[in-house]
């Protein structure tokens, strides 16, 4: 499914987009600053605390990339907005994975910490949830436009015995099965 072709651009869940990609690149973006504040060490394994999590310069200088590419989407909003907060709440999962994975080794180049991970894991579900917002349900109700936009397209199908359709429209199946 191509995400962009098949939405529409207005609507008032474009708001939900921007608000939670806008409260949480501000949040990273606070983090990161306050991580880069004792002029930390960037590649160092253990870190400092910083709003209760662990932090170091790499670490730091990433939170501020992420929160900025989350505030452009807030700001350009609609689509991009939802499909910036969808892309990021999977890297924030992903990394979530790899700081567990590496916790107390030599290769955790971020000082990832337990806590850090609980905060990649539960902010990636989270604006991974933004992302999808409206866009990802199987009874959306009849006002959507994400409803409005897939029934439309297919009351354009031909219906009627499965021979006839493939030989009507071979290349798009009936929403139906026939």
């Amino acid at each position: 499914m191509k995400l962009q072709d098949e939405l529409p651009v207005d609507h008032r869940l474009a708001q939900v987009y921007r608000f939670g990609a806008g409260l949480g690149g501000v949040f990273l973006i606070v983090f990161g600053i306050l991580g880069l504040l004792d002029h930390p060490s960037f590649l160092d394994t253990q870190g400092k605390e910083v709003i209760g999590m662990s932090s170091n310069g790499t670490l730091s200088v990433i939170s501020l990339i992420a929160g900025g590419i989350l505030i452009a989407g807030a700001v350009i909003g609609g689509n991009i907005a939802s499909n910036i907060n969808m892309i990021m709440g999977v890297v924030f999962i992903l990394a979530g994975f790899v700081g567990l994975m590496v916790l107390d080794s030599s290769a955790n180049r971020l000082a990832f910490q337990i806590p850090n991970v609980l905060f990649s894991f539960i902010f990636g579900f989270v604006v991974l949830t933004f992302g999808m917002y409206g866009r990802v349900s199987s009874h959306l109700p009849q006002d959507n436009p994400y409803w409005k936009k897939r029934r439309a397209r297919e009351q354009n199908l031909p219906s009627g015995p499965p021979a006839l359709v493939k030989f009507l429209k071979p290349e798009a199946p009936h929403p139906t099965g026939h």
